[in-house]
């Protein structure tokens, strides 16, 4: 059966440890005499990671060996969040509602959205993560601020990353397990084996910008 993308994470083990990095495209220049400031904001943002996963014994070791080389270098995506963030901190954790999309053509860092629970103070907390998309069209945001809904169950999201690729109106956000689109970051994939044949396997990867 051919393989097709994006692949979900093995399930055999946890992961050890994860560095989430957010990168922003930004440029200053400094005059040499005043030192005085000038920042160049582009609109390019993404996240990066470097996946640690726990020493492990073949038959473990295999399963992720054999899906890192499915993934054919860069050429291969997977879906992803933070591990330690899959349950938002708000009360979307217990009351989620129906959080959609409120409108068509919505790209940036704030977005619309509705389908929540009325008059909701904390819905969503200031670090929580929203899922945009699935499957091929998944991309992973972090909210920024406190997020209450009003009487009619909306709310705008003050998002990082900003959104590129519109949702159309009426899709369907992820507030629970939200999960973004990933590539490795590198063609060459390594890992370690030690005297008492215990596999050490890390992996660095960046965000699928369409």
């Amino acid at each position: 059966m051919a393989i097709s993308y994006p692949r979900d994470l093995p399930t055999v083990t946890g992961i050890s440890s994860i560095t989430l990095r957010a990168v922003n495209q930004t440029a200053m220049t400094s005059s040499p005499f005043t030192y005085k400031q000038q920042i160049h904001n582009h609109s390019g943002q993404r996240w990066e990671a470097e996946v640690q996963l726990p020493a492990m014994r073949d038959d473990t070791a295999e399963e992720w060996t054999a899906w890192l080389l499915s993934l054919n270098g860069r050429a291969g995506t997977f879906l992803m969040g933070d591990p330690n963030r899959a349950t938002p901190r708000g009360s979307a954790s217990t009351t989620p509602g129906s959080p959609v999309i409120n409108g068509e053509s919505q790209t940036g860092s704030s977005i619309a959205i509705d389908g929540l629970p009325a008059s909701a103070t904390g819905y969503l907390k200031a670090g929580d993560y929203v899922q945009f998309g699935s499957a091929s069209t998944a991309t992973l945001h972090k909210v920024l601020t406190q997020i209450d809904t009003n009487s009619s169950g909306q709310a705008t999201l003050d998002i990082w990353p900003n959104v590129v690729s519109a949702s159309a109106d009426g899709s369907t956000v992820v507030v629970t397990n939200a999960r973004g689109r990933w590539r490795l970051n590198s063609g060459q994939q390594d890992w370690s084996i030690d005297n008492s044949s215990f596999y050490g396997i890390t992996f660095a990867a960046v965000q699928v910008i369409p």
